[in-house]
């Protein structure tokens, strides 16, 4: 029996505002537990909620990129539960008018086709507290430094059927905020959370299974994997006859399996209702012109404006769009090189493997765009050959200088002398006659042999396109 994976997510993003959603408080990370929660953040009694408007910006600045309905009037909610690390004993949010509506995000699969994920709104809500129980082995601390950070949850269609969906919409998520500048989207640091609802049914049913939300799954490579797992464990279970609950479960990757937390809210259970000490949040028409006026290009119009200015492939057009510092970093080189295209294997290939393997980003390159651009302009005009250009490379990397101070300095420079390479081709071929006659019966792989000797000879520097042109006449006599 083929069955199908029905996934929507609900992604926590906090906000990069300097303050919190609703107090004065600092939302700067790591500072010592409970040195950033204001009265109201402690909620005592008599203090009363002032919403930061950097904060709706944002909100409707994301609204406004994904396409979305814009809520000109909305409502903040009380949404009541219990936890030791909320101290008002509820969370203000948003339910029945967010103001982020409607929107879609489009996402590019495995296989180079797109796909339109629906996401039904974007609400604003503060973050609760956070509990410490590493320190206190028959306790639990509170710190309420991040009560009050503002959050935007972002609530995607259940239109999502696979894990690695899920992964390519949530990736095009994070690019997107970043691109916006609304969050550093760290999911390390919890600026960006994601749950996940999952669901199975027989393929080609039409009806929902009954889903199973996978709380605060923190990095692209754990969503898959819990995502994957569950839906084996619902198939399995299933199969042998039992019923799915539905159920709020955690990821453990340790043991890479999901277990029950608690039987799944609904929103009675929350006993919503309007926030009193809130009035709603009316916006016009010139503060959403406003807010559009500061959008950046996004990936996807960057992505087209790459393949249309550089003549680069779909997949290199989006690979170099995604990050924003990446795509930067491409124009910076591709400008001051004049080669758009070998600008973009050296950004996506060469310099990327080295920020992998330092775990750096692009922003702390140990290779500066402008020195990367040297070296490209070197492979240009003929100094060195591809092939040198890698050990250039790898010694700029170790911080021994620009191209040219290593070219000179290692005596690197490509041999183009066409005399000195035929000096060479003939010694090499006066020293392997049985090769030579090979190739002039009709053997033409042992061309290799002899592009060989003369790079070995020349430790590298032969010009290959010489090489191969001076070999190619002489061997045939």
């Amino acid at each position: 029996m083929a069955w199908e994976t029905v996934i929507g997510l609900e992604v926590h993003v906090q906000l990069s505002t300097r303050s919190k959603l609703f107090s004065g408080s600092s939302t700067i990370f790591g500072a010592e537990p409970n040195t950033q929660a204001s009265l109201y953040d402690l909620a005592l009694p008599g203090t009363l909620p002032v919403l930061n408007g950097e904060a709706l910006r944002m909100a409707v600045k994301f609204g406004l990129a994904i396409g979305a309905e814009i809520g000109k009037t909305s409502v903040f909610d009380r949404k009541n539960y219990f936890y030791p690390d909320l101290p008002k004993g509820y969370q203000t949010s948003q339910l029945n008018h967010p103001t982020v509506g409607r929107g879609s995000l489009t996402i590019t699969l495995e296989d180079g086709s797109t796909k339109t994920i629906g996401i039904t709104r974007a609400h604003m809500e503060e973050d609760a507290g956070k509990s410490l129980h590493e320190a206190f082995p028959n306790d639990t601390g509170i710190d309420l430094n991040r009560a009050g950070t503002p959050l935007l949850e972002i609530v995607s269609e259940p239109e999502i059927r696979s894990a690695r969906e899920a992964v390519a919409y949530l990736k095009k998520l994070h690019s997107l905020i970043l691109y916006l500048g609304i969050s550093d989207g760290d999911m390390s640091q919890g600026s960006m959370r994601c749950d996940a609802n999952v669901s199975v049914r027989r393929l080609g049913e039409t009806t929902f299974g009954t889903r199973a939300e996978i709380k605060n799954i923190n990095s692209f490579r754990f969503v898959e994997k819990a995502i994957l797992v569950e839906a084996q464990r619902q198939i399995d279970l299933i199969e042998d006859g039992g019923k799915v609950v539905q159920e709020t479960r955690l990821y453990d990757a340790e043991k890479n399996q999901t277990r029950s937390m608690r039987s799944k809210e609904v929103a009675n259970d929350y006993r919503y209702f309007p926030e009193p000490d809130l009035l709603p949040v009316v916006i016009d028409d010139a503060f959403i012109a406003s807010v559009r006026d500061t959008l950046p290009e996004l990936p996807d119009v960057k992505s087209q404006r790459f393949q249309q200015q550089y003549g680069l492939s779909h997949y290199d057009a989006q690979v170099l769009a995604a990050d924003r510092d990446t795509a930067r970093f491409f124009e910076e080189v591709a400008a001051k090189s004049g080669d758009a295209k070998l600008s973009a294997n050296w950004v996506m290939v060469d310099l990327q493997a080295v920020l992998n393997r330092q775990e750096l980003s692009i922003a702390h390159s140990p290779v500066a765009a402008d020195d990367l651009a040297g070296l490209i302009k070197r492979i240009k005009d003929g100094t060195i050959s591809s092939k040198i250009a890698k050990a250039v490379f790898e010694a700029m990397v170790a911080g021994e200088g620009s191209a040219d101070a290593i070219i000179e300095s290692k005596g690197l420079r490509q041999v183009s002398d066409s005399g000195a390479i035929e000096t060479m081709i003939d010694a090499i071929m006066g020293a392997n006659p049985r090769q030579v006659e090979q190739y002039r019966s009709g053997q033409e792989k042992v061309f290799t042999f002899f592009v060989g000797q003369v790079m070995k000879e020349s430790r590298g520097k032969a010009n290959p396109a010489q090489v191969n042109e001076l070999l190619t006449r002489k061997l045939k006599g």
